[in-house]
């Protein structure tokens, strides 16, 4: 995390926003549509270490970026503090991220279950070896992203966060859900301010900003240094655009109309192909957008069901202009 964004966090008069690390969403192209609405930072899906010290081509496919992404951190995870070590050196070595941040937070069983991820807070003691082994291979920043705790038994963000500032971890992000909640239930705010009480270092919040409001709400609530968006993103890349003005205290603006909406869908689409190199290959993993960007329209469940069979972006074009005639001349009648 270079200087500007370090000062960003230490700064009382701006909250950067940040891109959360996301499987299968915040691929490039997402990361590059998210920084043009107004997100400060963003981050890779997080990597395995074990991927990226054998070399493996799909896991350096994740790790892949474009300058006009920047700045940029890229996550891995693992629960080796060498093998974690070794791949964070290869990665700066290959990419130069602006900063490395390891994935103490993931909760799938896949991950998390094999000490990966948020299984890492099962003992303390590997969390700290895992980051003084990274921050030692390492000339870029090391940075931490946690949940509140393995289980509601043993939830306990305080304790966990000052063991990750201990061992040299320069920035927190929390996930202020423990492992066993995954993603349901609500965060809980009052863990994000008691952490951002605790610690040295500049804290990023995450968890249920669903809207621009809510990123002013947890910022009041909370006092973080920044704020990091999910969820909130899927489909509604203008979130950080909305949270930004209700962070300067300025009037929120609505979410785009259908029109624009569309416009932004086909641009998203031609970002992925371009990325991807394979028309069809990019569509098909760019339906799970397509669901996500008509959620809420009027007829959207039958617009989707047309949506996520398409194999080319003149499909979804097609689609996407009859249905945006059917929906204006409903509206000229109304």
């Amino acid at each position: 995390m270079r200087a500007n964004i370090f000062e960003m966090l230490r700064s009382e008069e701006y909250v950067p926003l940040f891109l959360a690390p996301q499987a299968g969403v915040s691929e490039s192209p997402f990361r590059r549509l998210c920084r043009s609405f107004g997100a400060d930072v963003v981050v890779s899906e997080f990597v395995s270490a074990e991927g990226v010290r054998r070399r493996d081509q799909k896991t350096h496919s994740y790790l892949q970026f474009h300058d006009d992404e920047r700045p940029i951190g890229i996550q891995i995870f693992g629960s080796d503090p060498a093998a974690m070590a070794e791949a964070a050196a290869l990665v700066e070595e290959v990419y130069a991220p602006d900063y490395l941040d390891i994935n103490f937070g993931c909760p799938v069983k896949k991950v998390a279950l094999k000490n990966g991820g948020s299984g890492c807070l099962r003992d303390l003691n590997l969390v700290d070896s895992i980051i003084r082994a990274v921050k030692g291979a390492i000339s870029i920043p090391t940075t931490v992203k946690i949940r509140s705790g393995w289980s509601e038994e043993t939830r306990n963000p305080v304790e966990i966060a000052l063991r990750c500032q201990d061992a040299g971890a320069e920035v927190l992000t929390l996930h202020a859900r423990s492992r066993t909640q995954m993603y349901s239930g609500h965060a809980d705010w009052d863990e994000i301010a008691a952490v951002k009480a605790a610690l040295d270092i500049p804290v990023i919040g995450n968890g249920d900003v669903w809207e621009g409001v809510d990123a002013k709400r947890m910022h009041d609530h909370t006092g973080c240094d920044g704020i990091m968006i999910a969820r909130g993103s899927h489909g509604a890349p203008w979130i950080f655009g909305q949270a930004r003005a209700a962070l300067e205290g300025r009037m929120v603006p609505d979410a785009p109309p259908v029109e624009e909406r569309f416009r932004i869908i086909i641009h998203h689409a031609r970002l992925a192909i371009a990325w991807e190199h394979d028309e069809e290959k990019a569509m098909i993993e760019f339906r799970k957008h397509l669901g996500w960007y008509t959620k809420g329209l009027p007829n959207g469940k039958v617009l989707r069901q047309e949506l996520f069979a398409v194999t080319s972006l003149n499909q979804a074009e097609e689609m996407l202009e009859r249905y945006l005639e059917e929906w204006q001349r409903t509206e000229v009648a109304a």
